[in-house]
């Protein structure tokens, strides 16, 4: 456990989720040993966390199997724990999402770290993109950055910074960093996962999260490209297992399928991975594997996460300058407005329509 909390240290609350975005969060937390760190699981509040209370968000990082993995995280490595942020103010929150942000850190300082993988960017992307009272969560993690309501926003690598700075987010709030579980995807090959040169699918749960998902035909083309190789199958930690486990073992009944273990580590020793919407592409794009996954193989190099092996250590920098009082240029305009701020704050499309139409 960490000493008691002193006067001249600062208090950082780090919202974590997922185990990924867990791990993450932790590992910016040891590049921060000057301070008092808090954890706390993802959360919302007012109606959002009514239904999490009523389990009706299990297949989010809000429901409770999800929530519970985060805390048991936590409790193993002896982490001080301030659930909902309740018991502190703070001077720094760092947050794994922003398509929730809870209301008692709104006047905080708040450091949004990119997690991996965006959704593909569909009708709910452009819908939440410009109807500004719709909730960012309805296109899922397409719509990350877009709440505005951070002062910073650290991101994998110099393409993402191009991406999301092309869906609306303002660039002087971006900070290329790289994220903490790919910077350095070689250390996955140090490992005693006891199979080689086989053929990896890490499934993805899309239709847990109610998007649309072929599971037969995506087999069928898993099973085409795996020929007489040997088929394992890592699924995503919120997937059915059950469900999924009886579909894979009826086509492909010589399949090894793993609910648990170290995905990166098995990408490491495979010759081929298939992906559906996973980050984990990115591990196999860095290992040089031949990669299929639902994202173009052009597009993935191109947002490939920084392999700099220092993204928690830059993270760390980043909180230190806003913990200095330094601040962005606007920066308070977002932090009070969010969303309609920052549409305000660059020119709408129709006033541009209309100065073309005068000209």
């Amino acid at each position: 456990m960490k000493p008691p909390s002193h006067p001249s240290r600062s208090k950082i609350l780090f919202i974590c989720g997922s185990l990924n975005q867990t791990t993450q969060m932790h590992q910016i937390a040891r590049e921060l040993p000057e301070h008092d760190h808090f954890y706390t699981p993802y959360y919302g509040h007012g109606t959002i966390e009514a239904l999490r209370r009523a389990r009706m968000l299990e297949f989010t990082v809000l429901g409770y199997k999800l929530r519970q993995r985060c805390l048991d995280y936590l409790a193993r490595h002896r982490l001080p724990l301030d659930v909902h942020g309740r018991a502190r103010a703070y001077d720094l929150v760092l947050t794994c999402s922003d398509l929730i942000v809870p209301r008692n850190i709104r006047r905080h300082r708040v450091v949004l770290v990119q997690e991996g993988i965006l959704d593909p960017a569909g009708l709910a992307f452009r819908l939440c993109h410009g109807l500004p009272f719709l909730p960012l969560w309805l296109a899922g993690t397409a719509t990350t950055g877009l709440s505005h309501r951070y002062e910073r926003f650290c991101v994998a690598s110099h393409g993402y910074r191009d991406l999301f700075v092309a869906n609306g987010v303002r660039p002087e709030r971006i900070a290329v960093t790289g994220i903490p579980n790919f910077d350095d995807c070689r250390r996955y090959e140090r490992n005693d996962f006891p199979h080689r040169h086989f053929v990896l699918v890490c499934s993805s749960d899309a239709r847990e999260t109610f998007k649309r998902d072929d599971r037969r035909a995506f087999l069928e083309r898993c099973l085409a490209i795996t020929g007489s190789r040997q088929l394992i199958w890592k699924l995503h930690p919120n997937e059915n297992v059950a469900r999924a486990t009886r579909e894979i073992q009826e086509l492909a009944p010589g399949a090894l399928v793993y609910a648990s273990g170290c995905a990166e580590e098995m990408i490491a020793n495979c010759d081929v991975l298939i992906t559906q919407y996973s980050s984990t592409a990115f591990v196999g794009v860095a290992l040089g594997k031949e990669v299929h996954s639902y994202f173009g193989a052009v597009e993935l190099r191109r947002l490939l996460p920084l392999q700099n092996r220092a993204a928690a250590r830059n993270i760390a920098a980043v909180c230190r300058e806003l913990l200095s009082g330094k601040q962005t240029p606007g920066a308070k305009l977002l932090w009070l407005g969010g969303r309609r701020a920052a549409r305000a704050a660059r020119p709408s499309r129709v006033a541009a329509l209309l100065r073309s139409r005068v000209r």
